[in-house]
């Protein structure tokens, strides 16, 4: 249950906030090339490469025809929508629709009927990943010591550089995030995010209500940009609450807990919108269509986390965990990520339907996702729910293929 909610939340939010600031800023072949290309990635790539290194294992039958099965109806749902080249407002909802559906079919079989029980882990098997991990992390432990032994003058170089900007990214993560251990309280930082947190929400708001709209604050006949009136409040609230409280929480405190997620959800949000100007600027200098920077870069930067965690739990001892993680991520961005912001996109021009140009990229893109979905359904039930390693090399063959084929597309489309 918490793979298909909390976990895919927390791998899929740079997703999510890529393909809203996509289609928010016009670039809807980006977000629909990013998302597609982000799913072909893990569907091949990924279980390709994790079917490589742990082969053969088994797999939980009806757990793995869920996800496969729901994905695939997904993907192909999005496909037929995006041929007819336009998309209603209801039809874009049925995409976040179909995903709570699934959530709920996934907790009716996990506490309902009690089809997964084998997928639950008892506690000696959390023991024994502990373990591993230790043992993995004692390893590299040492060979960093080594490493650092021979290359003692160049780490020291490196570890200088590193905190020489990683030094202000953290003061600034923590002047706007607040902490939610009370062993980690700061009244300082405290007093500091009554400050800035405010300020940063009312720079996302800043489409709807301007920095600079005019206030009628303490005095009758003047009129203040709303940030200074913001600043004034919060600046006392600050001081209030550097000089009264003195000791920490005893206990994690809930308000504490849900604004450190908003902040963390406005930096994702942030970070997402300025590396999609920066591809769109990459795009400009270099001549290369937004297409292919969505299917390319912007695709492995946002899936590198998902082949180093299911590496990582395939290492662990736990391929069978590895694989059901590769489907759940995926379409947890493209039915809530990219729904999300077909829904937005879809009110505004509310009852018309919103324009998807065609491009042979995306429908290129589609074409390989659902044969890596059909594939894996077809071959891993043939082999009664085992997965064989000549398929893995069969998936990741298809993804250099794939690669092949959208740069070719991309070089010589207009």
């Amino acid at each position: 249950m918490a793979a298909v909610t909390l976990l895919a939340l927390g791998n899929g939010a740079p997703d999510v906030f890529a393909s809203v600031a996509a289609l928010r800023g016009g670039q809807y072949r980006t977000g629909f090339g990013a998302i597609l290309s982000a799913g072909t990635f893990v569907s091949a790539f990924v279980v390709g490469f994790v079917a490589i290194y742990a082969a053969p294992f088994p797999v939980d039958a009806a757990s793995f025809v869920r996800d496969v099965l729901f994905y695939l109806i997904a993907a192909s749902f999005l496909f037929f929508v995006y041929l007819s080249g336009e998309i209603f407002v209801w039809q874009a909802v049925g995409f976040v629709g179909f995903y709570v559906f699934f959530v709920g079919f996934v907790f009716w079989m996990d506490f309902g009927t009690n089809v997964e029980r084998g997928r639950v882990i008892s506690e000696e098997e959390k023991d024994l990943l502990r373990v591993q991990d230790c043992e993995i992390g004692g390893s590299f432990e040492s060979c960093k010591a080594e490493k650092e032994h021979r290359f003692s003058g160049v780490l020291r170089l490196y570890g200088t550089i590193s905190r020489m900007w990683e030094t202000p990214v953290s003061v600034i993560l923590l002047l706007t995030i607040p902490k939610t251990s009370p062993s980690e309280w700061s009244r300082f930082y405290r007093s500091a995010n009554i400050v800035f947190c405010p300020l940063c929400l009312l720079y996302t708001c800043n489409s709807f209500v301007p920095l600079n709209h005019p206030i009628s604050f303490l005095f009758p006949n003047t009129h203040l940009p709303l940030w200074v009136v913001v600043v004034f409040m919060t600046s006392s609230l600050a001081f209030l609450h550097f000089t009264v409280e003195k000791q920490p929480p005893k206990t994690e405190q809930l308000p504490v807990i849900v604004v450190a997620f908003i902040m963390s959800v406005f930096w994702i949000s942030t970070i997402a919108g300025e590396l999609l100007n920066c591809l769109a600027a990459l795009g400009t200098l270099l001549k290369l269509p937004p297409a292919l920077l969505g299917l390319t870069v912007l695709a492995w930067g946002n899936s590198v986390g998902d082949l180093v965690a299911d590496v990582a739990v395939a290492k662990a001892g736990r391929p069978a965990m590895a694989m059901a993680g590769c489907f759940a991520g995926p379409m947890f961005n493209m039915l809530v990520g990219l729904g999300t912001a077909l829904v937005m996109q879809t009110a505004n021009v509310y009852p018309k339907a919103y324009e998807l140009g065609f491009h042979i990229g995306i429908v290129i893109a589609f074409v390989f996702l659902l044969l890596s979905l059909m594939g894996s359904l077809l071959v891993i039930t043939w082999s009664r729910f085992r997965v064989p390693r000549f398929w893995g090399i069969c998936l990741v063959g298809l993804y250099v293929v794939f690669t092949f084929v959208s740069l070719i597309i991309a070089t010589f489309s207009t």
